[in-house]
């Protein structure tokens, strides 16, 4: 299932990359600068989730607009914004939001967030299945031919996000940004965690987690 995110960021060095790792996440992404025409965007789009900054341009802010949302959709409100005292929080949460992350923030937070409250509101499944492994976010489990894999916390999170692009390449670029939330790292990083995952993986079945040399890694049967 690919979820439809809104982002409505007026600030192009924040909303360009946010929606590109988004992407990169699997999602599909419409942006949007401020609040103009938003139920009509809202209309056409349908979004699974909409990530609204709170101070936008043009008279309308996060808050108005979750308010408006509320009034038209279902769809999962995520707040962005630099203002964090609780009665801001508070006022987001009563104007429908589902969760609030203040700036500055790692974009992998943003991501994980996301992912949560899709899981939460069944927009997208928690379990993902290749082959004969199952991976279970929600439940933080790895199973292989019948057998729970013990996997560390960085493992697991390597495993969910292969498996959950499962048959798309992802360069280790990708994982460094998706699985530690940097991309300027030693690439020997991913080598290191990926033989990990092969060697316990492998004790109970064929290679799930392939090379495609020069390009990175894909899950598979």
């Amino acid at each position: 299932m690919v979820a439809r995110v809104l982002v409505v960021e007026d600030e192009d060095a924040i909303r360009a990359p946010l929606a590109a790792a988004l992407r990169g996440a699997g999602h599909e992404v419409r942006e949007v600068a401020d609040g103009a025409d938003f139920e009509e965007v809202v209309d056409a789009y349908r979004p699974d989730l909409a990530l609204l900054d709170v101070q936008l341009p043009g008279g309308r802010d996060g808050f108005a607009l979750a308010t408006a949302l509320r009034g038209r959709s279902d769809c999962a409100v995520l707040m962005v914004t630099a203002r964090d005292a609780v009665d801001d929080r508070l006022r987001g949460f009563a104007a429908g939001a589902d969760d609030y992350v203040v700036k500055p923030f790692a974009t992998v937070e943003v991501l994980a967030r996301v992912g949560a409250i899709l899981r939460r509101l069944g927009r997208v499944p928690s379990t993902v299945q290749v082959g004969d492994l199952v991976v279970d976010e929600d439940a933080r489990l790895a199973v292989r031919a019948g057998r729970v894999l013990e996997l560390t916390a960085t493992e697991f999170k390597l495993l969910a996000y292969l498996a959950g692009h499962r048959g798309r390449i992802l360069s280790k670029t990708q994982l460094l940004t998706q699985v530690w939330g940097y991309d300027e790292y030693d690439p020997n990083l991913v080598e290191v965690h990926v033989s990990a995952l092969r060697r316990k993986l492998e004790q109970h079945g064929p290679r799930l987690i392939h090379t495609a040399r020069g390009l990175g890694y894909v899950v598979r049967p």
